[in-house]
């Protein structure tokens, strides 16, 4: 793609994230989602391939229909109660609408359907953009009107999410498709704790942003779309196999690695607030998602390739994203030691 037009689009895409992050007024959130929406649908297309094709036109079907109601919860709103504001969606029907509509955006079961195909269709680029900044702006809607979002619908979406990002996982050989499903699992715990702590929302997506995003920029440097792709990485990076293999710990939330701290903060707090059944199915279906983690770990580190790799090392080529690796490597490994200094920045 030419350099001046992905400068532009990447800044549509940075311009329009921060004008929903920053609007307290419902039409200029709108304003930004659909700057987000139309900047993205390019880079999906850039590969000129009938798949990324696809993607595209399912991806703007799935966002116009958010987009339509939105607009569409806010204007009963506003004829409800006279308020544009984003922090009062007084209107029950409204706020059921909008929260149904913020769910189809980011791809939260029951409309999770289009993100598993969508990402299948794109390079790995910019299925890493779809997976992390495109959560930030519909996200930050859903925490500003955390108070006055039903709390038993949210909880629901939430135990469908983990379900179904678990059990769609386990059978699937393609990368994307596997960060697919594990995304919708992880928006799953963020649903679940919204009503009772936003901060712990917050916490969670930040840690969420950094294990995809360092789990894509090692795909990106290994080349690796599918589980056979990858099961040559270790002949030709040990260091960064192995890497990826915490990586994938951390994304199943094992101790002691920056994963294991959101799942144990939120099962503690659905602990205190008498949720024990909830918790417990939770827990349980994280584990469908540690299975998949543990098979790709498996196919990283203990299976050897019949033939030897004659190709040149990996890490003797140069790759814009080993800059960001180690920092990135380093924030998933070894956040947990930390918790109280970031819970006390939260709160």
């Amino acid at each position: 793609m030419n350099p001046h037009a992905l400068s532009i689009l990447l800044s549509s895409l940075a311009v329009g994230t921060i004008t929903t992050l920053s609007s307290s007024h419902w039409f200029l959130a709108w304003v930004g989602l659909e700057i987000n929406t139309l900047a993205m649908i390019p880079l999906m297309t850039k590969m000129h391939h009938p798949r990324s094709t696809e993607s595209a036109t399912k991806y703007f079907l799935t966002q116009a229909t958010a987009s339509a109601l939105i607009l569409f919860s806010t204007i009963t709103n506003a004829w409800a109660t006279g308020e544009w504001t984003i922090t009062t969606m007084n209107d029950s029907t409204s706020t059921l609408m909008l929260t149904i509509a913020l769910t189809i955006k980011l791809g939260i079961a029951p409309f999770h359907l289009w993100l598993p195909d969508v990402m299948q269709g794109l390079n790995l680029t910019t299925c890493l953009i779809l997976a992390t900044w495109q959560k930030l702006a519909p996200m930050s809607l859903m925490i500003m009107t955390n108070h006055q979002l039903n709390t038993n619908l949210l909880i629901t979406m939430a135990v469908l999410s983990t379900v179904i990002g678990g059990w769609g996982g386990l059978n699937q050989t393609q990368i994307r498709k596997m960060m697919a499903y594990s995304s919708i699992a992880h928006l799953g715990w963020m649903m679940l704790i919204l009503s009772f702590s936003p901060s712990l929302t917050t916490l969670n997506l930040m840690i969420y942003l950094m294990l995809t995003s360092s789990m894509f920029l090692m795909m990106t440097t290994l080349n690796s779309t599918s589980i056979n792709k990858l099961s040559t990485s270790w002949l030709k990076t040990p260091l960064l196999a192995s890497s990826m293999m915490i990586t994938l710990m951390a994304l199943g939330g094992l101790p002691p690695t920056s994963g294991f701290l959101p799942k144990w903060l939120i099962l503690q707090e659905m602990t205190k607030q008498h949720l024990g059944a909830v918790s417990t199915l939770m827990a349980m279906s994280a584990l469908l998602s540690l299975f998949f983690y543990l098979r790709l770990s498996y196919a990283i580190s203990l299976t050897t390739t019949p033939n030897t790799s004659n190709s040149n090392m990996t890490w003797r080529m140069t790759h814009n994203q080993m800059q960001m690796l180690p920092t990135m490597i380093t924030l998933t490994t070894m956040m947990l030691p930390i918790t109280p200094t970031l819970l006390a920045m939260l709160n």
